[in-house]
């Protein structure tokens, strides 16, 4: 029941702006969604697809566990789609990594390889986001002092909720973690998440110019990258929720108006959501072309060579 109850609030916000802002603001983000628009959707949503999966390939392999790249797309886009449709906008990455760890005979590696990929995107988030929100442009720095504290404890909300779940696995989390910092894999990882970050960032402003904002990039972008930090909460509906609500009092803040903040939100949100329909090819699949680990013991004797070879 616990996914469910998050949409409580979700479902609270979204009312609250229709009472203040109207419906008008939400049918126009669905109107405004045009074929080119859609079409971009597609295209950056592949680009930021492949590379959080080779991400997500690059943490697995360094904790030991096989996942090719191409697979790693596939189930990767399973997970988008499900976290688009189902409630709190994670039951996607729980998916992906329980599937991939009980396939490649590591149940709790599989979840720490997915908590370490997507944990990695947040991290370099938060940080391009402090570097935005301290050194960001006049109309960033103006917000009123709610908007400022709210953006400010966004990243440490995420991890509250998080920490129940991790202070279960501490032990081999940190050392799997440790395990990974040492790696060569790091700066790719960093690169990645950082492309991953740019990608999102593209799709805001091609959300933004389908809703009819015109204002330029250089005023815009710190304003959406702010709206990624909001959107790191899982509490929302089908996507839907505390972004609208942080993009209405953004906007407003910053003088372009709220009621295009929440249009640009839901064209947001409606781009997201065609950007992740390429899940759908793979959503009955049952299997993963993963490939299995077979850890032998150097020596066999004869009946064990018989009996593996029966196996094979």
């Amino acid at each position: 029941m616990r996914p469910w109850l998050r949409l409580v609030p979700a479902v609270g916000v979204l009312a609250a702006l229709a009472w203040r802002l109207g419906t008008g603001a939400f049918l126009d983000g669905l109107r405004a969604v045009t074929a080119g628009s859609a079409l971009a959707a597609l295209g950056i949503g592949l680009l930021t697809t492949v590379a959080c999966a080779w991400r997500w390939c690059l943490v697995a392999r360094g904790l030991g566990l096989p996942l090719p790249l191409r697979a790693a797309v596939s189930d990767y886009y399973r997970g988008l789609l499900l976290n688009a449709v189902l409630p709190a906008g994670v039951l996607g990455d729980v998916d992906r990594a329980v599937r991939h760890g009980r396939q490649s005979g590591d149940l709790g590696r599989g979840v720490r390889a997915v908590f370490f990929e997507r944990a990695a995107g947040q991290v370099v988030l938060v940080a391009i986001g402090a570097v935005v929100l301290f050194t960001g442009p006049a109309p960033v720095l103006d917000f009123t002092p709610g908007v400022g504290v709210a953006a400010a404890l966004v990243p440490a909300a995420a991890v509250a909720l998080l920490l129940p779940r991790v202070r279960r696995a501490l032990a081999a989390t940190f050392a799997d973690g440790r395990e990974l910092l040492s790696r060569k894999t790091l700066p790719a990882v960093v690169l990645l998440s950082a492309v991953t970050t740019a990608g999102h960032v593209a799709m805001f402003l091609v959300a933004a110019r389908a809703a009819g904002v015109g204002a330029p990039p250089a005023r815009l972008v710190p304003l959406l990258v702010l709206a990624l930090l909001v959107m790191a909460l899982p509490v929302n509906v089908g996507g839907f929720g505390p972004r609208e609500a942080f993009l209405a009092v953004a906007f407003g803040a910053a003088g372009l108006g709220a009621a295009q903040g929440f249009t640009t939100g839901v064209v947001y949100g409606v781009l997201a959501l065609i950007a992740s329909l390429p899940g759908v090819l793979v959503l009955p699949r049952r299997g993963s072309p993963v490939q299995h680990r077979q850890v032998l013991p150097e020596r066999l004797d004869q009946r064990g060579e018989q009996g593996l070879a029966l196996v094979r």
